[in-house]
């Protein structure tokens, strides 16, 4: 062990990590069993790994770049067919200049991660800045500030222990735009600290840079808490088939401040369907994913997993009826579950003006539908 370079070690310390999420995380301890379960996780796992390796590993908060964070293969932390986000990292007591368009987003906004510096998981919100506190022009084209000296427009604090920006990119198109490979978002980030190029590759700097993988991988698997062990937020059923009032989601980590947010599993049988029917409220976006037990979407490329107001047929009420089943029950609003018998449904809903209503819920024959 003597005569390993740091490189050495914090390559065999990555590969411990991915060991210890493959037993621990995707095992009996995390509750994972069963074949689909497993693989799911070990899915879930390499996603995690490609996003250390894509953006991670090279993040330079003196040099910071936007890198997307989800993709259509790239899922974890409960993605969203309908957005597109960013990550860039951040230091506390550095000044950010970020140039940007809205490209036709109905929702955009910067919410700063705390505890997220050299890859590790966000612990909470520092704060966030949307669309509404931002001046843009008629093209589009908006300059935010981060950090640095107060600005009453166009500003975002960074407070100690800031680590990484999130952008939220939010859509209601007829197709899901995470799935758009033309969709260009218009995003550059500078730190107004002149610091120069970046230093030479070295062994030490390669090694920090696998910490960063390995820091990403733990702190998204073996570092969460195990299920059970924690109260969950009020938004989050407790029981199957059944969504509890929309509600605002706190400080939480990866959350946003103006959401509100409801949650809950479906369990059906090939015979059966899961009725919500509800109202969209006022507010700037509104959608509901499907995603497996481990936050990541259904395949909203080639399935119509998830629904937003420009891809929902209305009730003559104005009000909506969507059906989640196995197969598609010949009605309207149809979400398909890829046959999986159990699954999670995340409704969000942006800036919301006036009430949110509950998603009621009815489980029925599919018989009954046709």
């Amino acid at each position: 062990m003597a005569d390993r370079t740091r490189t050495q070690v914090a390559w065999a310390s990555m590969v411990d990590a991915l060991t210890e999420a493959g037993d621990r995380f995707c095992g009996k301890e995390w509750g994972v069993s069963g074949e689909q379960e497993i693989a799911d996780c070990h899915r879930l796992v390499m996603h995690i790994l490609q996003s250390g390796l894509f953006a991670h590993a090279e993040f330079d908060p003196e040099r910071p770049v936007w890198r997307r964070i989800v993709s259509p293969t790239r899922k974890f932390t409960g993605d969203n067919s309908d957005a597109v986000y960013f990550e860039a990292p951040v230091l506390s007591d550095r000044a950010y200049r970020v140039s940007g368009n809205l490209a036709g987003a109905v929702y955009t906004s910067f919410t700063v991660e705390l505890g997220s510096s050299e890859g590790r998981y966000a612990t909470g919100t520092g704060g966030v800045l949307n669309d509404d506190d931002i001046d843009v022009d008629a093209d589009g084209n908006y300059v935010v500030h981060l950090g640095g000296e107060p600005r009453d427009r166009n500003w975002l604090a960074l407070p100690p222990d800031s680590g990484r920006i999130t952008t939220r990119h939010y859509f209601e198109f007829p197709q899901p735009a995470a799935a758009e490979e033309s969709l260009h978002i218009p995003l550059a980030i500078e730190c107004l600290s002149p610091v120069g190029p970046a230093p030479q590759w070295t062994d030490e700097t390669v090694a920090a840079a696998i910490n960063r993988v390995t820091n990403h991988v733990l702190g998204k698997t073996v570092q969460q808490p195990v299920p059970g062990t924690y109260p969950l937020p009020s938004w989050v059923s407790r029981e199957p088939n059944v969504l509890p009032d929309p509600q605002p989601p706190g400080a939480m980590g990866f959350a946003a401040f103006d959401a509100y947010y409801t949650m809950g599993r479906y369990e059906i049988t090939p015979d059966e369907a899961l009725v919500m029917t509800g109202r969209w409220p006022d507010c700037k976006f509104g959608n509901v994913c499907l995603w497996t037990k481990f936050g990541q979407t259904y395949d909203y490329v080639n399935r119509r997993t998830s629904r937003n107001r420009a891809n929902t047929t209305p009730e003559a009420d104005g009000t909506f009826r969507m059906v989640i089943a196995h197969k598609d029950p010949g009605r309207y609003n149809w979400l398909d579950t890829e046959g999986r018998p159990t699954g999670s449904i995340f409704w969000r809903f942006f800036l919301p003006t006036g009430p949110v209503e509950r998603i009621e819920t009815e489980l029925v024959k599919l018989s009954d539908l046709r």
